[in-house]
């Protein structure tokens, strides 16, 4: 089976990283928190022969979803007619985070925005979108329903904001604890392999043995 492959567009005001994941020769891919500008994304896909198979949320703060609606849109007006529908999906505890402007700071950044999942994903569970299978981490603390996914066959973690090279996300919004997501961190991400490749929300890329000997935050 062919490899999946990861790569990365920065967007936003925030730089947020939105990543697409695919099978190496493979037309579908997977997008990760879409921060903005939707159809922009859509077309930069489609142009490099791509069509969107999904959507993961790591989180529902604006500069993760401010492009989740128009790419949503984009990619099943584009679909077949028997096609199935593009679906967004993330942990069911960031249901109301996402409903609320006020909540996800859209509001504060001067873009009120709520959107909404199409599927809400329980810790533990698996997800198979395009012929590649993620399983759903929790790690509230950020905010209360953030998550991770870890691609286990490829060894990648999408650590949204939870985890960044040596460092950890702010806390200080609605619904984050600096204990909660430490004791995260702690629990449920440095039990993966050392060699386990991390692609946080902003920055560059670390693994989970760097962090556990070099992270100021998690010492």
């Amino acid at each position: 089976m062919a490899q999946i492959k990861i790569g990365k567009m920065v967007l936003g005001v925030c730089q947020t990283n939105c990543y697409f994941l695919y099978r190496e020769g493979g037309g579908e891919c997977i997008v990760v928190d879409p921060a903005d500008q939707g159809v922009n994304i859509f077309r930069a896909l489609q142009k490099n022969g791509f069509r969107v198979a999904g959507i993961l949320l790591t989180h529902g703060h604006f500069d993760h979803i401010w492009g989740l609606d128009e790419l949503r849109d984009a990619a099943n007006a584009a679909a077949d007619e028997d096609a199935e529908p593009v679906k967004a999906y993330a942990y069911e505890a960031e249901r109301v985070l996402l409903q609320d402007a006020d909540k996800n700071v859209s509001r504060q950044a001067g873009r009120p925005c709520t959107t909404y999942a199409d599927v809400y994903v329980k810790d533990g569970q698996e997800i198979t979108i395009a012929g590649m299978t993620c399983k759903v981490i929790a790690t509230p603390g950020h905010t209360a329903g953030g998550c991770c996914y870890y691609f286990e066959e490829a060894g990648f973690l999408l650590s949204g904001d939870t985890l960044f090279a040596e460092s950890v996300g702010r806390t200080d919004f609605p619904t984050g604890s600096m204990s909660t997501l430490v004791r995260s961190v702690r629990e449920r991400l440095f039990v993966l392999p050392d060699d386990t490749k991390v692609y946080p929300g902003h920055g560059e890329s670390t693994t989970i043995g760097h962090e556990k000997e070099y992270n100021p935050f998690l010492g």
